[in-house]
């Protein structure tokens, strides 16, 4: 069956200048979107800050990166045009659907670059951009990140989030929750007037992670009509029993799908594998096994319930939204 990853940072490859048709090392690369049945890629610019960008060799500013990353991914889908397009709207993805062929949405994983500027958010639009994470691991013009203390936790949105946040709802571009801290997430329950996502987060009470969702958040963000699309980095999957053990099985990513099944419902499930983002070794493998991770599931689901989750999930928010 066809499926909607919501979250995957291939992108970076494209940065370090190699290519959509080869990156045998990558969990992405053309020949495994084709194999895993990839119907949606979303593949996000993250912006890399602090110590991500130190070790970034050949890095020097965040508005740099982004020029040079969008420009690489355009060279890519362009180059590989016959197989795979970039999308700006749903009728695009419905007509890639009919030819046969992938579909990518440009996405930004840290609204850093905004910097108090809602203009970048209309340049954003114009590049195809559908889809922005809000914050990262740092504290933005938008707000603060997901935090471990609690009190740093429950930090809001700033008034220019809250404004982010409405006007990318007036343009069409998805509100995406991860990495967000909680008092945030609470802010976009009640400014965003679209459905909004965590593009690739988990269950809090399975994995007590603070990148991780309560069940308080599930259900809120069902009631949305959006999505959580499951990450399968171990680190937030479930308890890790040392730093090596980084081992996710299809076992692991069931078990958080039907936990966040009974809290918050079917239809708010979805995939966020965060290929080429994360190091877990996974038992199907990369994006060219994710039939294999499907037909795991079929143990805990229906038919119908992983189509959902697969597609038709991410496809209503889509739909609903851009």
């Amino acid at each position: 069956m066809k499926i909607i990853d919501l979250h995957c940072d291939t992108i970076m490859h494209f940065w370090m200048g190699k290519k959509l048709s080869e990156m045998q090392d990558a969990h992405i690369n053309l020949a495994k979107l084709k194999a895993g049945n990839v119907g949606l890629q979303c593949f996000a610019i993250f912006v890399p800050t602090g110590s991500a960008a130190e070790r970034l060799e050949g890095y020097t500013t965040p508005e740099a990166y982004f020029d040079l990353a969008y420009e690489r991914f355009l060279e890519e889908t362009e180059a590989n045009s016959d197989e795979i397009s970039q999308v700006f709207t749903v009728r695009d993805l419905e007509e890639n659907l009919k030819q046969n062929r992938i579909s990518a949405m440009l996405t930004v994983e840290d609204g850093v670059l905004l910097d108090g500027n809602l203009q970048i958010l209309d340049d954003y639009y114009r590049k195809g951009v559908r889809m922005i994470t809000l914050t990262w691991n740092y504290e933005n013009s938008l707000g603060f990140p997901n935090s471990p203390d609690s009190g740093l936790h429950a930090l809001g949105l700033k008034p220019f989030g809250i404004e982010a946040v409405e006007r990318m709802n007036e343009l069409g571009i998805i509100v995406d929750v991860s990495h967000l801290s909680e008092g945030g997430f609470w802010d976009v329950v009640k400014y965003s007037r679209k459905p909004f996502v965590a593009s690739h987060s988990c269950a809090r009470s399975l994995c007590d992670v603070s990148r991780n969702l309560t069940d308080d958040q599930l259900r809120a963000l069902a009631e949305s009509g959006g999505v959580v699309g499951v990450n399968y980095y171990t680190r937030f999957v479930r308890p890790m029993r040392d730093e090596q053990d980084l081992y996710t099985s299809i076992e692991d990513i069931s078990r958080q799908l039907v936990y966040m099944r009974n809290v918050a419902g079917i239809d708010a499930l979805a995939l966020g594998s965060d290929y080429d983002g994360m190091e877990s070794t996974m038992e199907w493998g990369d994006c060219g096994g994710t039939q294999l991770l499907l037909e795991g599931l079929e143990k805990d689901f229906t038919a119908s319930e992983i189509d959902k989750i697969a597609f038709e999930n991410a496809f209503r928010v889509i739909r609903d939204t851009l």
